[in-house]
C-alpha cells in the first residue's frame, strides 16, 4: 500500500490553500515546481446527462413521508464519517442506512437536511464532499484526494443522480451552528454535526426521528421488494458455489466455504450483508459462530447462514443445514427433518392481518412436540410451551424483519414489530432451529453436537405469502438430490 506524501488532516476539514500560500511553504516536503505542475494540465472530465438512480422517485416519496411527519422541523441524517481499522487505514465505508434510504446516496461525510419552509413542508438539501480541489492539491495531496481514493461525483452530477439539490459539506456545520428553529438528528453516525446540534436537539426528540424511520421501513415499495430478490438470487447462487467446493474446504477449513461465498457477493453485489456463519460439527450449535476457522469433516453437517448484500444495500438472509457428505445420518435427518416441519407451520402462518409472533408461536409448537416425542421434555406440550422448556435446545426467536439491515426495522416500537400486525410488502425471516450441544449430558449422545436451522426470506402478499428464497431445497430428499447435481 502506497504512502501518503504527508501527513494531511481530513479533506472537509482543510482550510482552501493559495498559489501564494503553497510558495509560503504550507506544502512541507513539495517544491514549488511540483506544485505548480500538479495544478495545471488536467481534462475537463465533468459528466453530463446523467440518468437519475433507479431509486429516485422512491426516496423521493420517503422524503415527502418524513416531511409530514415533522412539519416545521428541521431534520438532519448523516451517512456517517470513515472509521479507522489500523493506523492510517480505514474501514470499507457503509453509509447509514437512514440517509441511504431516504438518498439512495453512500458517500462518506454525506448529510440530508430538510429544511422547514413553513408550518407545513420541506426543501431536502444534500450536502457532500465535492471533487478534490485540484487548484489547491488536495486531489493528490491528501489521502482520501481523488488520485489516492478515486474520483467523487461533482455537486451537480449528484444533483442529476439523486434528484436533490447538493451543497459543499464542508460548510454545513458552522451553518448549523447559527440555524435556528426545531431540530432533530439521526445520532451515531457524525460526530461534528453533533457538536454542532449540541444545544439545539433533545436525547428523546432525536430517538423519535430514528424511530419513525426504523418503522418507515417495515413496508417494502415495488424498488425494495426487486432488491430484496436480487440479492436472495445471489445468494442462491453463493450457496451452490459453496457445494461445488466442499471436498476443497474438507482439505482446509470453513474459510473455504467463506470466501467463496464472499466472491459471489463481491462480484455480484456491494458485499456480505453480515459475516458469514460457515459452520460445521458442532460449531453449529453456535448461534452466531464466525470465526470459520473449524474443520469441515465428511459425515458433518454444515450450517450455512449466509446473504448477498446488493449494491443498493438490500441484503439477503438465508441458512441452509447440509450434510457436507451429500448424505444424512439418520439421527441428523431425524432433526433436520423436525425444523423443516417447524419451519412450515411458521411459513404457513405468514399473511397479513397476522400477529408477526404468530410464525414464532406456530414453529415453537411443533418443535416442543418433537421434544416430547423424543422423550427430552416432559409433556403436555402446553405446559411445556408456558415455561418455555424448549428454549433449552430452541435458543432463538423464529424471525425479524429484513431489508437494508439484516435485522431491519429495529429501533421500531415493540406494539409497532413484535406486537404488531402483518401487512403486505414486509419481508421477514421464518428461521427455527435445534442445537444439541456437544457438552448436553441431558440428551442421547447421539444428538450431542448437532445442530440445525433452516432459513428463508418470506415477502407478505395481498393473499399469503412468497418465499423469496424458494430456488434453493428445504426437504432433506430435495436437498441431497441437489448436492448430488451440484457435485456429479
Amino acid at each position: 500500500m502506497a504512502d501518503e506524501l504527508t501527513p494531511e488532516t481530513p479533506e472537509e476539514e482543510q482550510p482552501k490553500k493559495t498559489h501564494k500560500q503553497r510558495k509560503n511553504g504550507l506544502y512541507p516536503g513539495v517544491s514549488d515546481e511540483l506544485a505548480e505542475n500538479m495544478r495545471t494540465g488536467w481534462a475537463d472530465t465533468e459528466l453530463h446527462g446523467l440518468e437519475p438512480i433507479a431509486q429516485a422517485a422512491h426516496t423521493a416519496a420517503r422524503r415527502a413521508a418524513l416531511s409530514e411527519r415533522f412539519p416545521g422541523e428541521r431534520l438532519v441524517v448523516p451517512a456517517g464519517r470513515l472509521k479507522t481499522r489500523s493506523n492510517d487505514t480505514e474501514y470499507p465505508f457503509r453509509a447509514s442506512t437512514e440517509y441511504a434510504y431516504l438518498t439512495g446516496d453512500q458517500t462518506e461525510n454525506g448529510v440530508l437536511v430538510l429544511e422547514p419552509t413553513g408550518p407545513a413542508g420541506h426543501t431536502a438539501t444534500i450536502y457532500l464532499l465535492p471533487r478534490s480541489d485540484r487548484e489547491n492539491g488536495e486531489f493528490w495531496l491528501s489521502g482520501q484526494g481523488e488520485l489516492w481514493v478515486g474520483r467523487r461525483h461533482s455537486l451537480t452530477e449528484a444533483e442529476q443522480l439523486l434528484g436533490i439539490p447538493a451543497k459543499d459539506v464542508r460548510e454545513l456545520a458552522e451553518a448549523l451552528t447559527e440555524a435556528e428553529g426545531p431540530v432533530r438528528n439521526v445520532r451515531g453516525h457524525d460526530s461534528v454535526i453533533e457538536s454542532a446540534l449540541t444545544d439545539k436537539v433533545t436525547k428523546e426528540r432525536d430517538e423519535e426521528l430514528r424511530v419513525y424511520l426504523s418503522e418507515a421501513r417495515a413496508v417494502k415499495d415495488e424498488f425494495e421488494i426487486g432488491e430484496l430478490q436480487k440479492a436472495v438470487d445471489s445468494t442462491v447462487r453463493g450457496f451452490e458455489d459453496v457445494v461445488k467446493v466442499l471436498d476443497k474446504a474438507e482439505a482446509t477449513s470453513e474459510r473455504y466455504i467463506e470466501g467463496t461465498f464472499f466472491l459471489r457477493a463481491r462480484v455480484e453485489g456491494n458485499d456480505v450483508g453480515y459475516g458469514s456463519i460457515c459452520a460445521a460439527g458442532s460449531h453449529a450449535c453456535t448461534l452466531h459462530w464466525v470465526r470459520n476457522d473449524g474443520d469441515v469433516r465428511s459425515g458433518d453437517l454444515l450450517l450455512l447462514d449466509a446473504g448477498v448484500e446488493t449494491h443498493s444495500l438490500y441484503t439477503a438472509d438465508v441458512t441452509r443445514t447440509l450434510p457436507i457428505s451429500g448424505t444424512y445420518t439418520d439421527i441428523q435427518r431425524k432433526i433436520y427433518d423436525a425444523v423443516y416441519e417447524s419451519q412450515e407451520a411458521g411459513i404457513a402462518a405468514v399473511k397479513p392481518g397476522a400477529k408477526f409472533r404468530d410464525f414464532h408461536d406456530a414453529s415453537q409448537h411443533v418443535l416442543a412436540e418433537k421434544l416430547v416425542e423424543w422423550g427430552l421434555l416432559e409433556g403436555p406440550v402446553e405446559r411445556v410451551l408456558e415455561l418455555g422448556l424448549q428454549r433449552r435446545w430452541t435458543l432463538h426467536g423464529t424471525g425479524h424483519m429484513l431489508g437494508m439491515d439484516v435485522h431491519d426495522c429495529a429501533a421500531a416500537r415493540t406494539e409497532a414489530y413484535v406486537e404488531g400486525t402483518l401487512e403486505p410488502g414486509m419481508c421477514l425471516t421464518v428461521e427455527p432451529g435445534l442445537y444439541f450441544q456437544a457438552d448436553d449430558l441431558t440428551v442421547p449422545e447421539e444428538y450431542r453436537g448437532i445442530g440445525v436451522r433452516i432459513e428463508d426470506d418470506i415477502l407478505v402478499t395481498e393473499d399469503g405469502n412468497r418465499n423469496l428464497s424458494a430456488g434453493l431445497p428445504r426437504t432433506s430428499t430435495d436437498v441431497e438430490a441437489w448436492m448430488a447435481r451440484l457435485k456429479g
